[in-house]
């Protein structure tokens, strides 16, 4: 990388695909706008971002960081090592760089990153996709330019109200609804059947893959075929029920075709799912996990909830549940209609783009 354009942007997110894809919606729109801008996204070894990022263009380079675990492991007696580590990385790349502008998206790889191009000077946005803040983004809001924020309820977690925007959750800008019947196509399944979309998140979720598993012989008795997304953990533990009728996957890639495929779409209710079905006007049984921070998926699907704009199953009562409400809601063409028309009233679709012009002002600024 050269330093010869003033627009140069480091992005640090990653670990999940909550915390990865809106940098990479926010980095395409930069790319659009600017195509000279020298962009560098910085993860860890072994999750999506190294995966996910290299293929869609982007300069990636990886730091040795891991969250803490909750329960007292050999990994957690290194962390102060790898902090320090991950520090030392992260100037570097910084010094090499020279970014006008650090984007972070909260996930334990921002830290270093963006404390690093603090100390050489650069602007500072965050990007806070839950309504409530991770700790990354709580301690960082103070070298922080610019916070932008999916969820109103965010406002108050923050100190400093004036960094605040309300722009949304930026979506990828490949995220488009295709035909229907090439969607399916693309699945090897039959346009003529009902079609069942299971989404557990980049790392996959252990509930819903058992409550799928304990369910699957009454949804396909009822001819809904399902495409099953079981994450990478659970991925050998459930390929041996891929057929004519289940496609058994352990991550998506093309997003734009399983979304566009589903007739009903079973989901955890991360932001960027959220982000992701508001904009296309997806019908949505949301299952929230508990195993997050203040229980924000329940929070972020229940304000959804609250507008008739999508149905909730809890963690606890998901076996028992989940067949008669797809069974129900796939077939009431009526209620599908209606949850589509009022999620896409959560949308802001212009979110990527408004950050992306918000972090090329703030290059142009320095």
């Amino acid at each position: 990388m050269s330093n010869n354009s003033i627009y140069r942007f480091i992005f640090a997110g990653g670990g999940t695909g909550g915390h990865l894809y809106p940098a990479i919606a926010v980095a395409e729109q930069i790319r659009l706008l600017k195509p000279e801008s020298e962009i560098l996204f910085v993860g860890t070894k072994g999750k999506i971002e190294a995966r996910v990022v290299p293929k869609l263009g982007f300069d990636f380079k990886t730091i040795w960081i891991s969250g803490l675990a909750r329960k007292l492991t050999l990994k957690n007696i290194l962390f102060p090592v790898k902090v320090l580590v991950a520090m030392y990385q992260s100037l570097l790349i910084n010094i090499k760089l020279k970014p006008k502008v650090a984007i972070g998206t909260g996930a334990y790889v921002s830290g270093p990153v963006l404390w690093g191009a603090s100390i050489m000077g650069s602007k500072i946005i965050l990007l806070e996709q839950n309504s409530f803040p991770g700790v990354t983004n709580r301690m960082l809001e103070k070298r922080a330019n610019e916070i932008h924020i999916s969820f109103e309820d965010s406002k108050k977690y923050f100190r400093t109200e004036r960094k605040l925007i309300l722009s949304g959750n930026p979506v990828r800008t490949d995220i488009k609804l295709i035909d229907r019947t090439t969607a399916l196509k693309n699945f090897d399944l039959n346009p003529e059947k009902k079609t069942l979309l299971i989404l557990g998140g980049s790392l996959g979720a252990k509930n819903i893959n058992e409550a799928v598993k304990n369910n699957i012989d009454l949804l396909l008795e009822k001819g809904i075929q399902i495409i099953w997304q079981t994450g990478g953990l659970y991925f050998e533990q459930y390929k041996a029920y891929d057929n004519g009728r289940i496609k058994v996957l352990p991550f998506i890639d093309d997003m734009a075709s399983a979304y566009s495929a589903c007739d009903l779409l079973a989901a955890r209710a991360g932001a960027t799912t959220i982000a992701e079905v508001a904009q296309l006007g997806l019908p949505v049984v949301f299952i929230p996990s508990k195993n997050v921070a203040a229980n924000h998926q329940y929070k972020n699907a229940k304000s959804l909830v609250d507008g008739n704009a999508a149905e909730l199953i809890e963690d606890e009562n998901l076996s028992n549940k989940l067949f008669t409400t797809v069974y129900e809601l796939i077939n009431n063409e009526n209620r599908l209609l209606e949850l589509k028309s009022n999620i896409k009233k959560f949308s802001k679709p212009d979110a990527a783009k408004v950050i992306a012009e918000r972090a090329i002002k703030l290059a142009e600024e320095i």
